[in-house]
């Protein structure tokens, strides 16, 4: 009790004058909470910049939420499962600041081991680097006791289970099967089937052939625009009326579709910034089913709201011994060590690019170059510097920028890489080739576009989603309806009613290329520099080189570590020396 009280005395909620929900939760007699695309961000959003309030909830108040809903459903003699679509690695230093010798998000995933999941799916990010994988086959999927899904994906045998079938605290049986979209990212050593053969398996025919009460089908794969109706029609062919509730994920958006009237799938944003919540009135006829779907910000107001509680009555010990152990482990991996102190915000779609307060400006024209010529014998060779966008993961905020802010807001261990002697006027084609520019590359570009989505770049559709949702609120509509009103998500999706627990302004959007450049060097058009690219982007690059020019046909070979800073380092050096 002493350590409770203590807890509480430190976490003195609000910090900012949150907006609560406008309605109470309409549950029904199968109900879901949802999470996806966490992505490290277990301890919320901690900077004080709208719309980041609106996510300053963490694992342990999410645990502590958890705990309370549970509740609330044996009052109501309700089913309530928890689920999660992916996507666990790669996003804040919780997960990606370990020390040498470690594995990103070893650490992290023990305190996503301790909430009651009955379902959990893989996500590409756990694909990328085969000692993830490893790690999540041998430490982590033990844990969920059969219930983390995974088609596929192998590490000699699969990473999870291919399907799982369960009865429920009410009795209804269950039928779950686990999906991930059609990546090609992954490592050596694993493989992932792509979802239109995985439907002609002859384990997935024999798990539908038996009817449930409900199948629910969670997966690292987008609502809209995906793959989802082939796993959806597969089993329609075999059951047309049997409710089916599918949980999806990577686009980072909230998103929700009803594929016909007795299923609905949603997906619930990312990076702890969104809980999705599902709940249904489930009929044994061939009604439609009324559906019910929330997308909650991520914060104590709601969960306290939603749960009926106040700040004296909702903490659990259960949930605050999560929060304690998630400070302890920033602590072990000094994720509050100072850099030095932002002069503003810096942001990835809130302000144009270029301009002083984008964060791909800030990478590009300054913290990368700053960085790069670092004890770096070639500092003094004219360069271009070419890089995707979706290198940077996250805004920078004024203020302290510590290990967590570098990690979060690029955390990928990426290698610059280098070819030199390339002439100037060559060089200054390749960013405008790859961005696609002319109506005669569309098709190339699409093309590119898909190769990058297959590969795991979700910013395109994400931004897509932001710029839409910016378009439809208008010039001059924040100040218009502003009132007590926040920034933050207003979404639009095919479900009936409204989706938003909390009202908010839409934030505003600004466009940015998928690839970007540093500035053209004061050189003549035939003088040999120095083309600088990320590796991600390596295959890319070179195979418009070729396009270029015909005096060599450039190779993988043919590029050279630039520097040994990797891109995950680049902005804290740069915080060294120009915000200290």
């Amino acid at each position: 009790m002493l350590l409770l009280v203590s807890v509480l005395a430190l976490r003195e909620y609000p910090q900012f004058p949150l907006t609560p929900p406008y309605r109470p939760l309409v549950w029904g007699d199968f109900n879901v909470i949802h999470t996806t695309d966490t992505h490290g961000w277990l301890l919320g959003h901690q900077k004080s910049s709208w719309p980041e309030p609106n996510y300053s909830g963490d694992l342990g108040d999410f645990a502590s939420f958890v705990t309370h809903m549970k509740r609330i459903a044996v009052e109501k003699n309700v089913d309530l499962l928890l689920v999660d679509s992916g996507d666990v690695h790669d996003g804040t230093g919780l997960s990606d600041g370990y020390p040498p010798g470690g594995v990103d998000a070893h650490e992290s995933n023990k305190f996503l081991e301790r909430l009651p999941y009955d379902l959990m799916a893989i996500g590409n990010h756990e694909l990328y680097v085969y000692a993830d994988t490893y790690d999540m086959y041998t430490n982590f999927v033990p844990q969920l006791n059969g219930r983390y899904l995974s088609d596929g994906e192998a590490v000699s045998v699969p990473v999870g289970n291919r399907f799982v079938k369960f009865t429920t605290a009410k009795g209804r049986h269950v039928t779950s099967v686990g999906v991930l979209y059609d990546f090609t990212g992954n490592s050596v050593n694993t493989t992932v089937q792509f979802v239109a053969d995985m439907v002609k398996e002859s384990w997935f025919v024999e798990v539908i052939e038996e009817e449930p009460d409900v199948f629910v089908l969670i997966g690292h794969m987008p609502v809209s625009y995906d793959n989802w109706p082939v796993v959806f029609n597969a089993i329609r062919a075999v059951h047309p009326l049997t409710p089916i509730l599918i949980f999806g994920g990577h686009s980072h958006i909230r998103d929700c579709q009803q594929y016909d009237g007795r299923s609905m799938a949603l997906e619930s944003g990312r990076y702890m910034e969104t809980v999705g919540a599902s709940l249904s009135a489930a009929q044994g006829n061939s009604n439609n089913i009324t559906f019910t779907r929330r997308y909650l910000d991520q914060n104590r107001v709601t969960y306290q709201y939603h749960t009926r509680t106040s700040n004296a009555t909702f903490d659990t010990s259960y949930g605050c011994s999560i929060t304690i152990g998630l400070e302890d482990l920033a602590e072990q991996f000094d994720l509050s060590y100072l850099y030095g102190y932002a002069p503003q915000d810096y942001t990835l779609s809130r302000n144009p690019y270029p301009s002083n307060g984008s964060v791909l400006s800030l990478f590009v024209d300054d913290a990368a170059p700053t960085a790069l010529a670092i004890n770096n014998s070639r500092a003094d060779v004219p360069n271009i510097l070419i890089t995707n966008s979706g290198e940077l993961r996250f805004d920078v905020f004024k203020g302290e920028f510590t290990k967590n802010d570098q990690l979060t807001a690029l955390p990928f261990t990426d290698s610059f890489l280098y070819i030199p002697n390339i002439t100037l006027s060559i060089a200054t084609q390749i960013l405008p080739a790859l961005n696609g520019a002319g109506a005669s590359d569309k098709k190339k570009r699409v093309a590119l576009e898909m190769e990058m989505w297959r590969r795991g770049y979700v910013d395109g559709r994400y931004n897509t989603w932001l710029a839409e949702m910016a378009r439809r609120a208008g010039p001059g509509s924040s100040a218009e309806v502003a009132g007590n009103l926040t920034l933050g998500y207003v979404t639009t999706d095919s479900c009936p009613d409204a989706g938003d627990d909390t009202l908010h302004i839409a934030v505003p959007y600004y466009s940015s290329p998928n690839y970007i450049g540093s500035a053209t060097p004061n050189v003549t058009d035939d003088t040999p520099i120095d083309l600088v690219f990320i590796d991600f982007i390596a295959s890319d690059v070179i195979e418009i080189l070729n396009t270029l020019q015909n005096a060599k046909n450039y190779s993988d070979s043919d590029a050279s570590l630039y520097s040994p800073v990797l891109a995950n380092q680049v902005l804290e050096l740069y915080a060294q020396v120009g915000w200290n």
